[in-house]
């Protein structure tokens, strides 16, 4: 690799300058104003927060979120590229803290002789919170300004004290025509792009290219450039880039899936609405999306044991036991055969009847606990260790339904101060519609008792 290449590769860079001769297509068609990045106009645009920061040559420190090659290097850049500054990179892959005091120690010179500097950090999230402690100081005295770089939430991922310092722009994932849109000029450019390798590419590759590349202008430039040489290699100049050579370029397809972070619970939830949605196909591509990212199979079968009871619920009694069981059995298989009992648990549950009834009658029930607070427990429900106790009335009237013909008592059993409220209300889906049919006959008769109308 040539030197001054990318500081994602090496420890550390000095200004935003020019790539050097031979850098990978990325790095030469990176955008050199504000008017070339695509895809982030809520930021670039006439009259948006970034353009106003720099063409107001005002610096704070801020941190870019978004994912892979949407921008966070190149906005960085830009802003760093204003008289008096002076711009250092570093990757927090490759570095510790004792490069960070290095490049304390130099701003503070800089500083005295009326240079500020310009510290842009990728990758921020890989600091421990104990660099990240050693940075604030230094970023509250204006030693340095910090440009953070993360593909992770920053909320998550970025100390409470350094994150409220910072401003946070976050970026969006690069649609189809964005990308489109930069290979496109790539193409077009002779100087710094493909402009002059005499290849055609119609758009059904351009498309096929930006599909693949998954949001990331990074990815899309790198298998343009390989699509191009592969073409170069195989057929004539005549002959336009066809999709069987861009998808040689493209190889697999990585997939976009940061476990514990933002899109890990992006992917989860799309996979339990899924299941909520009565839709197995969905279901099923989700599992295996998330599996085929490595995520961690148990939690998965723990999601899939709390949607089982929040969800579908009495409706089909059977689903709890069935998603504990997979839960078990992923425990005790693990990977790769734990996918078995994983799918057959989802596809069950995205076809079983839907009962949120028990969910939501917890929820009321949770309500009344606020509005009511400690409401008297009625008297022939109490406890009564102690002759005193039962002199007092304690477990006076109690009745065992066990006792009673069919094991059912009238008596009404809430704080007389919450009246006739209803909390469970069964569905008439699945087997709970037999559970509400019994319920209501128990309601009436109890009705008909009215033991408190005195």
């Amino acid at each position: 690799m040539p030197p001054g290449d990318s500081f994602e590769l090496f420890p550390r860079e000095r200004g935003p300058g020019a790539p050097a001769p031979g850098a990978p297509l990325a790095d030469r068609m990176r955008p050199r104003s504000l008017d070339e990045v695509i895809g982030q106009d809520h930021l670039v645009a006439c009259g948006a927060p970034l353009r106003a920061l720099i063409e107001g040559r005002a610096l704070p420190s801020l941190i870019f979120w978004g994912p892979p090659g949407t921008g966070k290097t190149t906005l960085a850049r830009l802003l760093a590229a204003q008289p008096g500054i002076e711009f250092v990179g570093l990757s927090a892959v490759l570095v510790g803290l004792k490069e960070v005091r290095g490049v304390i120690e130099e701003a503070r010179g800089s500083l005295r002789a009326g240079r500020r500097t310009v510290l842009f950090l990728d990758e921020i999230h890989r600091f421990n919170r104990a660099q990240q402690d050693a940075l604030l100081p230094h970023v509250e005295a204006g030693t340095v300004t910090l440009i953070g770089a993360t593909t992770e939430n920053p909320s998550f991922e970025v100390i409470a004290p350094l994150l409220s310092r910072c401003r946070v722009f976050t970026l969006r994932p690069l649609g189809p025509e964005d990308l489109a849109t930069l290979l496109r000029r790539t193409m077009a450019d002779v100087d710094r792009g493909l402009g002059g390798s005499g290849v055609e590419v119609c758009e059904d590759a351009l498309a096929a290219i930006a599909h693949a590349a998954d949001g990331d202008a990074r990815r899309a430039l790198g298998i343009l450039e390989t699509a191009v040489a592969l073409h170069q290699l195989r057929k004539t100049a005549r002959e336009p880039l066809d999709l069987e050579t861009v998808a040689d370029a493209a190889g697999r397809r990585v997939l976009l899936h940061d476990r514990e972070r933002e899109e890990h619970y992006n992917v989860i939830s799309a996979l339990i609405k899924s299941l909520r949605a009565s839709d197995p196909d969905a279901a099923l591509y989700y599992l295996a999306r998330m599996l085929a990212a490595g995520e961690d199979p148990l939690f998965i079968a723990r999601r899939l044991m709390i949607f089982a009871s929040e969800d579908v619920g009495n409706a089909e009694p059977a689903a709890l036991g069935l998603a504990t069981s997979c839960c078990l059995a992923v425990e005790r298989i693990g990977l790769p055969e734990c996918r078995i009992p994983l799918a057959q648990a989802a596809s069950f549950l995205a076809c079983a009847p839907k009962s949120n009834a028990s969910y939501l009658a917890l929820g009321r029930a949770t309500q009344a606990v606020e509005r009511f607070g400690s409401a008297p427990v009625p008297m022939h429900l109490r406890n009564a260790p102690t002759p005193l106790m039962k002199e007092q009335g304690y477990g006076a009237g109690y009745r065992y339904p066990h006792d009673e013909p069919d094991a059912f008592v009238e008596t009404r059993n809430l704080p007389r101060a919450l009246g006739e409220v209803r909390f469970y209300e069964p569905t008439e889906r699945g087997a709970e519609a037999q559970i509400a049919e019994r319920l209501r006959g128990w309601r009436r008769r109890r009705a008909a008792s009215d033991p408190r109308k005195d």
